[in-house]
C-alpha cells in the first residue's frame, strides 16, 4: 500500500504538535511500559499496522514478555495484567470509542484508585494521542 498524501511533510507545523505531546509524556509519572501498552491497545482497537508494530517493538525492547503483549487483546480474561493496568486499558477502550461509551463514570472511576489526578490528565492525552496517531496512519495509508 502506498502512502496516499506525505501528511508530515504537508502539515509539519500540526504534526510537530502531535510530536511535543508524545515527547512530554515520556516524563510523566505513569512510566513509559504503561504508555506503550495504551498505545499497543489503542492501536489494535484502530487497526493500525504501522502503530502496532512500532509500539509492540518498544516494549519488547524495554523488556516485555511476548506472553503479555500476544494477550494484550484479552486481557480482561488474563491473569496478566495488574489492577492499575486494567483500570487504563479500560479507560483506553472507552476513550477510543467514545462515541458509543461517552466516557462513562464505570471506566473513569476505578482510574482514581491507581493514579493521581495529573496521571489520569496524562493517561488521556496519551489515549487522545495515540488515536489521533493512528487516524492519520490509518487514513493515509502509512
Amino acid at each position: 500500500m502506498s502512502l496516499r498524501l506525505p501528511y508530515t511533510q504537508l502539515s509539519p507545523a500540526a504534526y510537530q504538535g502531535l510530536a511535543s505531546v508524545k515527547s512530554s509524556l515520556q516524563h510523566s509519572s505513569l512510566g513509559l511500559p504503561l504508555i506503550e501498552l495504551v498505545y499497543l491497545r489503542v492501536s489494535q482497537i484502530n487497526g493500525c499496522a504501522f502503530c502496532l508494530k512500532m509500539h509492540a517493538s518498544a516494549l519488547r525492547a524495554r523488556g516485555e514478555s511476548n506472553e503479555r503483549i500476544d494477550s494484550l487483546a484479552g486481557w480482561r480474561v488474563s491473569e496478566l495484567y495488574s489492577a492499575r493496568e486494567r483500570a487504563a486499558l479500560e479507560w483506553a477502550e472507552s476513550l477510543t470509542d467514545i462515541a458509543v461509551t461517552q466516557a462513562p463514570d464505570q471506566h473513569y472511576l476505578p482510574l482514581q484508585e491507581h493514579f493521581s489526578p495529573e496521571e489520569v490528565a496524562d493517561l488521556s492525552f496519551a489515549i487522545a494521542l495515540m488515536n489521533a496517531f493512528n487516524r492519520l496512519a490509518v487514513s493515509m495509508r502509512q
